[in-house]
């Protein structure tokens, strides 16, 4: 049992309080049969709502004791005030709660409207209980689906995040290209100029050797050839 629970049956009393808190003060007003009828009708919800507080206090020893404290003290104002009630229905009628109930065949029609006004106002309370069941049903729904977008939520964020390291590692990759094309751009001229180079000196080297050769033939002509 929770205090969830007590609160239930914190409604349902309130509901019968408020139907028989007027009672004494109109049983002043009234006299006879309709008296007589307006105290059945008290001593009938009087005793419903002792059962409620019945019930009540079995959910107070069982609550968790954080709550025990408050509800402890509406269980002692309910019980406060359901018996200020009764001794202002006996004030107002001195019989009240000694005679036994008729049983006469007379009074058939009465009890039976009694009981139908009685299984009407439980189906009311059942109502309420369901109601409030469906409403509890209903929040802890409402929770879940909060919990499930929140966790939708933290889940986009972090793929979002995720795409933006991506995308910072892309451009990382995208730059490291662009260099590394530019390195070979450098290198590409770099090897067409060595290149260049390595042509000219090959022809320097063979015009050297021209006239190395020129030079050593023009020796020899003249030391061995010409007198």
């Amino acid at each position: 049992m929770s205090s969830e629970e007590f609160e239930k049956l914190h409604e349902i009393y309130k509901s019968l309080y408020d139907e028989i808190r007027l009672m004494p003060e109109r049983a002043l007003k009234c006299n006879g049969e309709e008296k007589k009828r307006l105290i059945r009708v008290f001593d009938e919800r009087q005793g419903e709502a002792e059962e409620v507080l019945q019930g009540m206090d079995q959910e107070l020893r069982t609550a968790p004791s954080a709550f025990r404290g408050a509800m402890a003290t509406k269980l002692r104002l309910y019980r406060r005030d359901l018996g200020k009630l009764q001794r202002d229905m006996k004030t107002s009628d001195p019989g009240f709660g000694s005679s036994p109930r008729p049983v006469e065949g007379g009074h058939h029609g009465v009890y039976s409207s009694q009981n139908q006004h009685s299984t009407h106002l439980q189906s009311q309370r059942a109502l309420l209980l369901q109601g409030t069941e469906s409403l509890n049903n209903a929040t802890q729904s409402i929770d879940r689906s909060q919990r499930i977008a929140a966790e939708t939520d933290q889940i986009g964020t972090d793929i979002i995040e995720e795409l933006g390291e991506q995308r910072e590692q892309l451009d990382r990759t995208r730059n490291r290209l662009v260099n590394t094309g530019e390195n070979l751009s450098r290198s590409r001229k770099i090897l067409r100029a060595m290149s260049r180079r390595l042509m000219t000196n090959k022809l320097l080297l063979a015009v050297i050797i021209l006239m190395e050769l020129a030079i050593l033939g023009a020796v020899i002509y003249l030391k061995f050839f010409r007198k």
